[in-house]
């Protein structure tokens, strides 16, 4: 694990409660699409932020919830805004991209969790994947869907990505999905055997997807996610 020094460059609400954080790292850091890093607020409390742009790509990117009661987030959001750069430990989690593979793609995000999917999908399209990958991406209120007119920018010019936005508390004008993104998978395929599967988001939500998705053929080994390290 490497600890770095990051200027924090930006720090940017970007929704009520979700923050774009952008950090620019004194020195070269590697890391796998889909990894982690650990945020040191002191040497025994280190808190893991999902990694939310690929290698690839220039800096670290996080996309950090931070409700008011939330002090686990929102401490580390005062610790950069007050002194403009923080330490960080990397890279860690064995739920990153494989690459090696030549099966289609499900990524499955459940609220912040986008920012794990994120890093994937950007690997994908700087690497030239012609793998087809589908993004499902499951929020509690529209609204939250925050990178919503990124992700449909996206789905227009780069042909293997198919993006499923699913909310589960709609208001009348949403027109899309509704109801959990594990079930909208499950409606949408009738086996998911050839599928790579990549999981982000609350560890219930990821256990019951993983149950449920070995109904259709899933195979356990090619379902990734970090929560499954502790459930």
């Amino acid at each position: 694990m490497q600890r770095i020094k990051c200027r924090v460059t930006e720090l940017r609400e970007v929704v009520e409660t979700i923050w774009h954080v952008a950090l620019e790292p004194v020195q070269e850091v590697t890391f796998k699409a889909g990894q982690y890093l650990l945020v040191v607020m002191s040497n025994s409390d280190k808190r893991p932020f999902s990694i939310a742009n690929a290698p690839t790509r220039a800096g670290l990117e996080l996309q950090i919830g931070a409700t008011p009661e939330n002090a686990y987030a929102g401490q580390v959001l005062a610790r950069m805004r007050e002194q403009g750069e923080i330490e960080v430990e990397l890279a860690a989690g064995k739920a990153f991209l494989r690459d090696e593979s030549p099966r289609p793609l499900i990524l499955m995000a459940g609220g912040t969790g986008y920012s794990y999917v994120r890093s994937i999908l950007q690997q994908l399209v700087d690497s030239g994947s012609q793998r087809p990958v589908f993004v499902y991406w499951g929020v509690r209120q529209a609204h939250w869907i925050y990178e919503s007119d990124e992700m449909k920018a996206l789905e227009s010019r780069y042909a293997p990505l198919t993006f499923i936005p699913v909310v589960q508390e709609p208001d009348q004008q949403w027109q899309g999905r509704t109801g959990l993104v594990h079930k909208a998978i499950m409606d949408d395929f009738v086996s998911l055997n050839e599928y790579d599967i990549y999981v982000a988001g609350r560890f219930e939500m990821a256990g019951a997807a993983r149950e449920d998705f070995k109904l259709l053929g899933a195979e356990p080994e090619r379902i990734f996610g970090d929560a499954y390290e502790f459930i």
